[in-house]
Order: structure tokens, then C-alpha cells, then sequence
């Protein structure tokens, strides 16, 4: 409950039974205080007084001086600076205006109400009670806190407060009472603005003087006397959180309603309601929904996080504030994530009554640039015409060693400290017919049946390495040989021999996975990020390949080619990287994003060495392998077979042949462009590490032509063979952890070297490894970090 004394703690909490507060109800104790502080009077008397007139001389005196203090009275709230308090409501005829008043109902330090408007919207008899009634019926129907009249005061009689947008100007400026504050008002407010199609023909407003209590709101103990929180109306958060209390995510519980009721949210308000936004891409919820959890960069919008916590401490006692500011801004830029989210942008959506507007403004810039540096906005391919953040955070210079995901996203971002480019995804479906030999298409209910099995085999593993150490790892490949082993003795069963060949199917997706054969996988930790939240939503295809989104992120930026690194020197103040031509540079910071094996094989000289702490996570990790072909055909002549499927698969006719071309993926789907790509994984990569190209392609072709043998396979028109396992400067796929190591290698490799060296790349992402998405997250995570140092 909020009362109407200092505000403190979560807006949430529960409900305490309702009981007359000091700041509602004045009742005769009060008055007869409020008059009794006039008794002990000084009162003036003459050496020897006539016969008569002490009596008289001595009431005058009292009368005079009770008189010249009933003109004023001072705000009773401790350390307000308000020595005559102004009442800002004039809702009742006998209004104390600036004059005197039994009581100051304290809102801020330079907004008051006097007992009289109190007493017109308190007072059943009065002409106000029927409006306070009407508010505290929606407000306790939509909120969580106390509906006092405090709050409704706050809530709908204190002024707006507008800055105006003239660059020299600046300066706030109070509306009258009439006029609502609206966000394309905000966005336009010029001193003096006139309303009605009323032309202002007066001096120029610009020149008036500021009103004295903005002054006040930049101090911080402003803030500390605030006796409620502000609560946001129209936020753009609100559709976001239709789920929620409003008054626990930092918006008012008065605003308009939302398409689902906030009777069933009161009382079912734990429920996972999804938003639906119009224009809003589904894949982009950046709020968790309540009794929610293990979604990728998501934020629960009622409380905050630890490294919020360690930026803003001085929200810790109430965040409303705080989380009111940064859901505004994440619901901004989730809504359009194409234009950089600036100041002016988000300021105009705060929509709040009363000078806490005035502290709100300022404390966005803060939470914007805090948000902007650690990457949930602001983020990605931007047209940046200036820097991000302040001077103070660019003061330094950076060398960033490789330009994959991870360097491109840090470089970037290190550029804009200063997404999404109209490039379309496609939704894969789940369906994945599976082929054997002589084209058959196997009967789903088997494969259904073994990919029980082969989920059941993980399950034994999962629970077999829940009390096993590091030192009592084992490869991930024997152990599920000897579950199945055991599995298959106690309950009797025995596999057919197309049951086999599903199961290998599967088993070359695992490796496909995990980009190793399984003999070198630990069983103890192959799935170690499975425990951090994953991103949620639609598996999808960026039809235009990843290349379009790296060259977009490499556009305007100053990279240096043919000049491999081949040493760094951070022993000294500054960092100096040579290369193998003799180059040389030097900067504050470096950081180095290339993949694990060149660390591993020692291609960069590091003085002084790496910790040893460093080296062992390098080498506890696996430098994992796959390879691709991609072949391009003059007709889509799948369609008829697969019927709309985006993807099927290539049952091996035997274990050898295990990871050949066992998924082919359309990479046009029901487009006009006929392009295959197949995945070779496991120990179907060293088979053709040993091959041309065309020996690779001449493969693939067969393998079509089995499964597609009621029909002639044409002939392509090209086609392409990654080589990443002999590619000098990558050497490798993707990370695995190999037996005997763990997921915190992950992050011992994240780890910076004396607040000079970092790394990034997808081996230093714990919770997304393997993936484009993890490096890129990684680039985007090191740019905050240095940019914090």
C-alpha cells in the first residue's frame, strides 16, 4: 500500500486493511491542534499599566499577533523547502490560495493542496466527492495501490509540465489546467504556445524567466520527497503489459483500459497473456510475462536487475521510476528498432502531471545511455549521424582483432556508441519427411518412435551426470552406446534394422550440434547453455544469408585486410599489436574476437602470456567442424515430394556413412530460386577433407538421385563447398566442450586481461555458443564493457 507519507518500497506489495491516515482525513483533533499552536503568545506589557486596561492591552496583543500568522503556514513535511506554500488545485470557492489553511497537503517540494480542496473532494456533502469516487473506482478496479486522495490529486489535478523544443530556449513551462499534455504536444511545445487557433502576437515568450522550482527538481534531494511515485499514462509499454498491475510497472492504474480486462487480471493476474501489437514483429518480446521465464533478453518489467541495481542505487528503495523509464524505452525501440531511439524521442511519452515530469526527462538520458551501452538498444545496423552516448565514454581508442559476427557487432557499436534492414525471415515448419534408400519415404510413426528413444537416451544421460564430477566425465559418445546397450537388455526390445538407421539419423543431428564426431564430446556438459534462457518463437530461415547483415555491419567502418596479427604487447600503458607485414598500432584497449583454434595453435603472441586460468578454458574446449554444400538447380524438382516442406532428410544407409547429406534445406521456399544446402557432420567431414569439390558435389548428387529415383535429377547450374576445417584464418565451425570441461570455460574466455584486453567471439558466450547470434551478442556485450571502463 502506498501511504501518504515518504513512498518506499514496491508499489506491489500486498493490500494492509484501509484505516484514516494523517494525510486524509483532518478531523477535530486536527483543528483544535492546528489553532492550539496560537496559545503560547508574547504578549507586550508596559512597566506599571493603568487601573483597568492590563486585561484589554493583553487580549489585543494576542488578536493582533494570531492574526499576522493565520496569513501563511508552513508545509508540516520535514525538509520541505516550500516556506509558503501555494495551493495548485483551486477546486473549493473558499480555496486558501496562497494564503492560509488548517493544513498543506505536501505532494513535492513546490506542490501543495490546501485542507479546503482537500475537504471538496474528500467530503461526501461536497461537489468534488462524485469525481474522487468515479477515479478510485477505476483506480482500484486496474491498480494495486491505495487509491488515497493523495494520489488522485497527483493523479489529476496537478498542472502539466512541457519543455519547449527550441534548441536556444529549453526552458519548462507549466500549462493551465484546462490543457492535456499529449505527446505530439510535447513533441511541438514553443514558449507561449497558443491554443484554440489562438495566434500568439505578444514579445517573444523565450525570454520569460524559468520558473524557479524546475531549479529545485535538478537537486537531488528532490527526488527524496516525493510522497508518491510517478505513474506513467498511454506509455508505449502498455501494450505491452496487459498482464500486469499497472502501478507495478510504472504506468497509472487511471489510464485506458486494455482489450483484456483488468477484472480477470486481479483475479487471475498471473497468467501468460501475449500481446498482440499491430506492426510489431512477433518475435520481438522484450518483456517477460508474469509466471514466465527462460526467454533470451528478455526483463521483468516489475523489478530490477542486479547490474540496474549497481547503475542506479538510489532506486533500490522504490524502482518505480526507474521501471517506468526503461519499459517506455524498450517498448520504443522494440516498436520500431529501424531509427536510433534518442532523448527527444522517448521524453515525449512521458506523460505525467507535476514537476516529477521535469525530474523524469532528466533521468531518461541516464537510463537511455545506460540501456544504449549494454546493448538492448540502440543497437545493430543504425544510420548514426552522431555519437550515442556522451564525449566522456569515446575518449579512448580500440583496436578490434577479426572481423566475423563478434568483431563487426563490437566495431560497430564502439562506432555508433554511435536493426533490422528489411530483410525477411522465414518461417521454417516442422514437418521433415525422412528418405531411404530407393526414395521411400519412412512411415512417421517410426520415426516418432525412435526419436522417443533417442530423447530418452539424453534424459538417462542428464540423469546420470547429476552427481558426477568434472573429474568423472566421459565422452558423450560411449555413454549413449551404453545406455542404449542397457536399455535394449533390460526391457528386451530389439531395433529393426530401419529402427538403426533412424536412430543414426538422429545420432548425426547430435554431432551436427555439437559440430564433433561424440567421441569427443563431454557427456557431463555437451548441453551446458541449455540451463540459461533460450530465445523464444519460430525456428527461421534469413533467406538472404548472414553475409547481407556482416556487410551491413561492416559498411563505414576503417578495417584493415591482408595484415594478420601476429603479436600483442599489453604490458605497457597502451597495447601494441603487430602484424606480420611489421605493422604496428597502438590503442587503449584491444580486443580479440578470433576463432578458439588460433588460440589454441598459438597464432598470436601474447606478452605477457595469457593467465594460465585463460589458457586452460582455451584448451577445455573443443574446435568444432562441419562443412556445407550448397547446389543450385534450373527447377524446384523436390516440390512435388516433399509437398511445401522447407527441409527433409537422408536416412544413412549404414553407420559409416552417418552425417552425409542428412538434411537438405530449401533455401528458397515456395520462391522461384531451386537452391539446396546439405550439412556434412561428424566423421563424414574428415572423408571429404580428403576431396575436390566436384568429387563433394558429385556425392550430393547421388544421394538426390537415390531418394528421388521415380524422377530425373537435373543437372545443376552450380554450386559451392564451404572449407572451414582447412580455411587459414577460421580452422573450425563452432565451440564444443570436450570431455573433462565445463560451460564456465565460456566464460573464464570472456574474461578480460587488466581492463585491456578482451575477447569475444561465439567461444566466449556462455549462454548462446555455436550460433551467429551468440558472436554477434558477444561483440555488442565487450562494447559495453569497454566502453563502461
Amino acid at each position: 500500500m502506498l501511504s501518504d507519507t515518504d513512498y518506499g518500497g514496491n508499489a506491489c506489495g500486498t493490500r494492509r486493511p484501509k484505516k484514516r491516515s494523517s494525510g486524509e482525513s483532518p478531523g477535530d483533533e486536527q483543528s483544535l491542534r492546528a489553532s492550539g499552536r496560537q496559545l503560547n503568545v508574547r504578549v507586550k506589557r508596559s512597566n506599571n499599566p493603568p487601573p483597568g486596561q492590563s486585561k484589554r492591552k493583553a487580549t489585543e496583543t494576542e488578536e493582533e499577533d494570531e492574526q499576522s500568522e493565520k496569513k501563511y503556514r508552513k508545509c508540516e513535511k520535514a525538509g520541505c523547502s516550500a516556506i509558503y506554500p501555494v495551493c495548485f488545485a483551486s477546486a473549493s470557492e473558499r480555496c486558501a490560495k496562497n494564503g492560509y489553511t488548517s493544513r498543506w497537503y505536501h505532494l513535492s517540494c513546490g506542490e501543495h493542496f490546501c485542507n479546503e480542496c482537500f475537504d471538496h473532494y474528500y467530503r461526501s456533502h461536497k461537489d468534488g466527492y462524485e469525481t474522487f469516487a468515479s477515479w478510485k473506482k477505476v483506480w482500484t478496479t486496474n491498480g494495486k495501490s491505495e487509491p488515497s486522495l493523495k494520489a488522485f490529486m497527483a493523479d489529476q489535478q496537478l498542472p502539466f509540465w512541457v519543455q519547449c523544443t527550441k534548441p536556444d530556449c529549453r526552458k519548462w513551462r507549466q500549462l493551465t489546467k484546462e490543457i492535456q499534455l499529449t505527446a505530439s504536444l510535447a513533441a511541438t511545445y514553443r514558449c507561449g504556445m497558443k491554443f484554440n487557433n489562438i495566434k500568439n502576437d505578444g514579445p517573444d515568450q523565450c525570454s520569460q524567466p524559468e520558473d524557479m522550482r524546475v531549479a529545485e527538481v535538478t537537486n537531488s534531494w528532490w527526488h527524496a520527497m516525493l510522497i508518491l511515485p510517478p505513474l506513467f499514462k498511454d506509455s508505449p509499454a502498455s501494450p505491452f503489459l496487459v498482464a500486469y498491475y499497472p502501478d507495478c510497472v510504472g504506468m497509472s492504474p487511471s489510464g485506458s483500459l486494455s482489450t483484456v480486462t483488468k477484472a480477470e487480471l486481479r483475479a487471475d493476474h498471473c497468467r501468460a497473456v501475449q500481446p498482440q501489437i499491430p506492426g510489431l514483429c512477433p518475435y520481438f518480446q522484450p518483456f517477460y510475462q508474469p509466471n514466465e521465464c527462460g526467454k533470451a533478453l528478455c526483463v521483468r518489467p516489475d523489478m530490477m536487475e542486479l547490474d540496474e541495481l549497481y547503475e542506479f542505487p538510489e532506486f533500490s528503495r522504490d524502482p518505480t521510476m526507474y521501471l517506468a523509464l526503461r519499459n517506455l524505452i524498450l517498448a520504443s525501440w522494440n516498436s520500431n528498432c529501424t531509427e536510433v531511439l534518442t532523448l527527444e524521442k522517448c521524453a515525449q511519452h512521458i506523460i505525467i502531471r507535476g514537476l516529477v515530469r521535469v525530474c523524469c526527462v532528466q533521468e531518461m538520458d541516464r537510463v537511455l545511455h545506460f540501456m544504449t551501452r549494454k546493448g538492448l538498444i540502440n543497437t545493430g545496423v543504425l544510420a548514426v549521424k552522431q555519437p550515442l552516448l556522451p564525449e566522456r565514454y569515446g575518449t579512448k581508442n580500440v583496436i578490434v582483432i577479426g572481423a566475423g559476427a563478434s568483431g563487426l557487432a563490437a566495431a560497430k557499436q564502439l562506432q555508433n556508441f554511435g536493426t533490422q534492414m528489411g530483410i525477411k525471415m522465414h518461417k521454417l515448419g516442422e514437418r521433415c519427411d525422412l528418405f531411404q534408400k530407393g526414395g521411400v519415404t519412412t512411415d512417421p510413426a517410426i520415426d516418432k518412435r525412435m526419436d522417443f528413444h533417442f530423447n530418452a537416451i539424453l534424459d538417462v544421460v542428464s540423469e546420470w551426470r547429476k552427481d558426477k564430477s568434472q573429474h568423472q566425465d566421459t565422452p558423450l559418445g560411449e555413454k549413449v552406446q551404453e545406455v542404449k546397450k542397457n536399455f535394449l537388455q533390460e526391457s528386451g526390445i530389439q531395433f529393426s534394422e530401419l529402427e538403426e538407421k533412424v536412430l543414426q539419423f538422429h545420432l548425426s543431428n547430435l554431432e551436427y550440434a555439437c559440430g564433433s564426431t561424440l567421441d569427443q564430446v563431454s557427456a557431463r556438459s555437451w548441453d551446458h547453455n541449455e540451463f540459461f534462457a533460450q530465445f523464444s518463437g519460430d525456428h527461421t530461415l534469413l533467406t538472404q544469408g548472414y553475409s547481407v547483415l556482416l556487410h551491413k555491419l561492416a559498411d563505414g567502418l576503417d578495417i584493415r585486410t591482408k595484415c594478420p596479427v601476429q603479436a600483442i604487447d599489453y604490458s605497457g600503458d597502451v597495447v601494441k599489436v603487430t602484424s606480420t607485414n611489421g605493422s604496428q598500432w597502438t590503442a587503449h584497449k584491444v580486443l580479440v574476437t578470433v576463432p578458439l583454434t588460433l588460440l589454441q595453435k598459438n597464432m598470436i603472441h601474447f606478452n605477457p602470456p595469457l593467465p594460465e586460468r585463460k589458457l586452460k578454458a582455451i584448451h577445455s574446449l573443443g574446435a568444432g567442424i562441419i562443412e556445407k554444400i550448397a547446389v543450385q538447380f534450373p527447377c524446384r524438382f523436390w516440390d512435388k515430394k516433399i509437398q511445401g516442406a522447407d527441409y527433409f532428410g537422408h536416412i544413412p544407409p549404414n553407420p559409416d556413412k552417418r552425417g552425409m547429406f542428412s538434411v537438405f534445406y530449401d533455401m528458397d521456399p515456395q520462391g522461384k530460386q531451386a537452391v539446396l544446402m546439405s550439412v556434412i557432420s561428424g566423421n563424414s567431414v574428415t572423408t571429404v577433407q580428403d576431396m575436390e569439390d566436384k568429387e563433394v558435389l558429385e556425392e550430393c548428387m547421388k544421394v538426390l538421385q537415390e531418394l528421388f529415383k521415380e524422377q530425373e535429377v537435373p543437372e545443376p547450374l552450380g554450386f559451392f563447398v564451404t572449407r572451414w576445417s582447412t580455411d587459414l584464418w577460421a580452422q573450425m565451425s563452432y565451440s564444443f566442450v570436450k570431455t573433462g570441461g565445463s560451460g564456465e570455460a565460456y566464460d573464464i574466455l570472456a574474461e578480460d586481461v587488466q581492463g585491456k584486453l578482451f575477447f569475444a567471439g561465439e567461444a566466449t558466450n556462455r549462454h548462446f555458443p555455436q550460433t551467429v547470434t551468440g558472436a554477434y551478442l558477444s561483440g555488442v556485450r565487450e562494447a559495453s564493457k569497454m566502453t563502461a571502463m
